[in-house]
């Protein structure tokens, strides 16, 4: 199951049943079953509050994840910062949309297991995020 929720931000995309399978197909093609995740959409005063209280860090982030997988089955809380990911969209001259599903992509591949902290890491988890939002973009009847 896929909850989303917002605290003191409002999205302007609206996360329905197709934008969830989306998320569930690049879980179960990644062999793995869809637990409970919950993706917490928010500003980056709040966002800036869980990095200093749970990870001792003091700097604006796009996503935080909690992981709670167990064996195949992914679980896990996100929490995203709507306004990092608007600025980010500036800064790296992307769509806005195409840059919400990076992040909302992104954050499902750390819950499989993807890290990106070396170089070489980061390569692959790009190559994944983009390869999953060609997955999502060539579904010419979703909008939201």
């Amino acid at each position: 199951m896929i909850d989303f929720s917002c605290i003191d931000v409002d999205l302007p995309y609206s996360c329905d049943d197709t934008f969830k399978s989306w998320l569930t197909f690049v879980i179960t093609n990644e062999k793995k079953d869809l637990g409970l995740i919950s993706y917490v959409f928010s500003s980056d005063a709040y966002l800036l509050e869980i990095n200093k209280q749970y990870l001792n860090h003091d700097y604006f982030t796009d996503i935080i994840t909690f992981d709670y997988t167990e064996n195949d089955i992914v679980s896990g809380d996100l929490f995203i910062s709507y306004e990092r990911i608007k600025d980010h969209s500036i800064e790296y001259e992307v769509d806005l949309f195409e840059e919400f599903l990076r992040v909302c992509v992104h954050g499902v591949l750390h819950l499989l297991g993807y890290k990106d902290k070396l170089p070489a890491d980061e390569q692959l988890m790009r190559e994944k995020e983009s390869f999953y939002i060609q997955k999502y973009v060539s579904r010419e009847t979703y909008s939201i």
